[in-house]
């Protein structure tokens, strides 16, 4: 009998790397195309930019590594990287930001601890967060979606507002973004407004924001692909979405007047995106099935901690940075005892 290698294993896994990244891949296509349809071209120039800048880096670090690039950049990791930090990020983002944040991702995240599998942190959560903390401004300015944006961008336009950091004539960069729908409930609960005076705004839909919700739906969308393809579980989102529905109920229940319905915490920023496509990365998270429980649940109450009592209203990246400094140690703590063994205290006894 031919066997398909000359050493062990000799039979094809079910799964590889690039499988999986295609997969990932694929499943945010729909949550993609929302994005540009609600929010316009600069979705696309970003998910360009930050593809062509996270494979140039990543072959630039792995030649002077010595090491053969063809394997690590076939794998498509270095691609699922770009698209998360890309679609993270305002579409006016200025070119050399998304530049900045996708090097730090791949160099400095992902390469300098070894590469695909040795880097403890999400690369694209990491340089998020440190254009996030170092360039709030530009990272929190939003196009507003179509159907309330007084002036839409067009390709050319959006391209010259990137690249050049030129405005449509005779408008402010004020004028045509504005905060996400996190940011404003934040900002008028500060100023002691009520949910029901704030949701009188045309910027909210059923749950979230108008345009936002509906981009969760088609990552929910892809979510779901994921699940049923068997790339991911369903530990994670599920203990994720389920500890902050539940916390968010708790404090709505309270008082549903500053506190807002739990499905806003779920249909606003990147709820579900983190839920099913950041949180769930194989190589930062937990690995047991009562560690992803936990791992999933503790982001969950983070996301709505910081959103109601931090600095930062869309939580998603940090609660997912911080949980995978710990999914290490909730991993060790979680290892299913392995059969035949009996515990130290029975052994005592």
């Amino acid at each position: 009998m031919r066997f398909p290698t000359i050493s062990s294993p000799h039979t094809a896994r079910p799964n590889s790397t690039q499988r999986v990244m295609a997969e990932v891949l694929f499943a945010l296509v729909p949550g993609i195309a929302a994005l540009v349809w609600y929010f316009g071209w600069g979705v696309v120039i970003n998910v360009a930019l930050a593809s062509v800048t996270a494979v140039a880096a990543e072959a630039l670090v792995l030649r002077l590594r010595d090491r053969p690039a063809a394997p690590a950049l076939g794998d498509l990791s270095a691609l699922v990287t770009a698209w998360l930090f890309a679609i993270s990020v305002p579409p006016t983002l200025p070119w050399w930001l998304t530049v900045v944040g996708v090097v730090f991702a791949i160099v400095i995240v992902k390469q300098l601890y070894g590469g695909i599998g040795y880097n403890p942190f999400n690369p694209a959560m990491a340089g998020y967060v440190l254009l996030l903390v170092s360039y709030p401004v530009q990272m929190t300015a939003w196009l507003p979606p179509v159907m309330l944006a007084e002036h839409p961008l067009s390709l050319g336009q959006s391209l010259d507002l990137i690249f050049l950091g030129t405005p449509p004539a005779g408008l402010a960069l004020d004028a045509i973004t504005q905060a996400t729908p996190l940011d404003v409930m934040r900002q008028q609960l500060g100023m002691s407004q009520m949910i029901s005076e704030i949701r009188q705004s045309p910027l909210w839909g059923d749950f979230g924001g108008r345009g936002w919700e509906w981009v969760g739906n088609w990552f929910l969308l892809g979510g779901l692909f994921l699940l049923w393809r068997r790339t991911i579980t369903w530990h994670i989102p599920a203990s994720m979405l389920g500890a902050l529905l539940v916390a968010a109920g708790i404090s709505w229940l309270a008082d549903p007047q500053t506190h807002p319905f739990p499905a806003f915490h779920l249909f606003s920023g990147g709820t579900i995106l983190g839920a099913f496509f950041i949180a769930t990365d194989p190589v930062t998270a937990c690995t047991t099935k009562t560690g992803q429980l936990i791992y999933g649940a503790l982001i969950g109450f983070l996301v709505f901690a910081i959103r109601s009592w931090g600095g930062y209203p869309d939580a998603v990246a940090f609660s997912v940075l911080m949980m995978n400094i710990a999914a290490p140690m909730i991993d060790h703590y979680t290892q299913p005892r392995v059969f035949g063994h009996a515990s130290r205290e029975t052994h005592e006894d």
